[in-house]
């Protein structure tokens, strides 16, 4: 199988084949822009931002535009590869009850990936397979169709991912899990200019100490940590993807005093901004 692409009205899905040979062109820039799904059998590595991952068993990944992504080594078997954008399928437009936004794609967490048990093998392969012949019949149903299929993907992938990565008690609370949901949305959002709690219980219309006991009682680390991680995250991928300075990057990320960004720096990674670019370069 090629490249199988739906174009239309600037909506844009696609599915490939993950191989050895096509590694180079995934790791490549034509994909950046695109929200991206993959399903790697075991024997992969791969990067996802500043994290490493080998799969063991078939697994998916769920990469924003945003994020920096490299398939390192490319094991024995075919995976498979969706890449789409915000017209084709958002969660906030076509789909607010659907629990995947904020849980597989810029979580908390920051983990990206959900492994597949038996049944679930089963169940991808047959949806893979499913989505390969929609395109081979290009029938005029084919968007709805295949938003269908890529909509049941996202449902039972959250499922497995709550089960792996959250705590059970936070699963059967949905209250709590959908607070969980639209803090993440709303750091993802504004990391770049509101950097305090007090800003995110503005938005939530509640008390500070509300969100820190909401935080502890999901057992996620602080809130202000949460705020702050997000936002080293941002300053290492500008260090080592950009050749911006560390007083631009400070800027670019709301912060007018360039010092003080580097100590924040400094404290979360034990380094300055300007010796881990010239480490992680090395």
């Amino acid at each position: 199988m090629g490249t199988t692409v739906f174009n239309n009205n600037l909506k844009t899905l696609g599915l490939l084949h993950v191989s050895e040979e096509q590694t180079e062109t995934i790791n490549g820039a034509d994909y950046k822009q695109y929200i991206k799904i993959l399903y790697l059998p075991a024997g992969y590595k791969l990067r996802v931002d500043f994290s490493v991952y080998e799969t063991q068993r078939p697994t998916f990944f769920f990469i924003s535009p945003n994020q920096y992504l490299k398939i390192e080594e490319a094991g024995p078997e075919n995976g498979y590869f969706i890449f789409y954008n915000r017209d084709f399928y958002c969660i906030q437009i076509h789909d607010q009850e659907v629990a995947c936004d904020g849980l597989l794609f810029n979580n908390i967490r920051n983990m990206p990936k959900v492994e597949a048990s038996e049944e679930e093998i089963a169940f991808f392969s047959w949806l893979f397979a499913e989505m390969i012949q929609e395109f081979k019949l290009n029938d005029s149903s084919l968007e709805e169709m295949v938003r269908t299929y890529l909509k049941q993907l996202l449902i039972r992938a959250t499922r497995s991912w709550k089960k792996q990565h959250l705590d059970n008690t936070v699963t059967e609370e949905q209250s709590d899990l959908e607070f969980f949901r639209k803090f993440t949305r709303l750091v993802e959002e504004h990391y770049k200019s509101k950097h305090t709690v007090a800003d995110y219980a503005d938005f939530l219309c509640m008390a500070p100490k509300t969100i820190t006991h909401k935080f502890n009682r999901l057992r996620l680390p602080q809130p202000n940590e949460v705020i702050k991680n997000r936002i080293i995250l941002e300053a290492k991928r500008l260090l080592v993807h950009t050749s911006l300075t560390a007083k631009e990057i400070a800027h670019n990320l709301g912060y007018e005093d360039p010092a003080y960004f580097s100590r924040l720096f400094q404290s979360k990674t034990g380094e300055s901004p300007s010796s881990f670019r010239a480490n992680f370069s090395s």
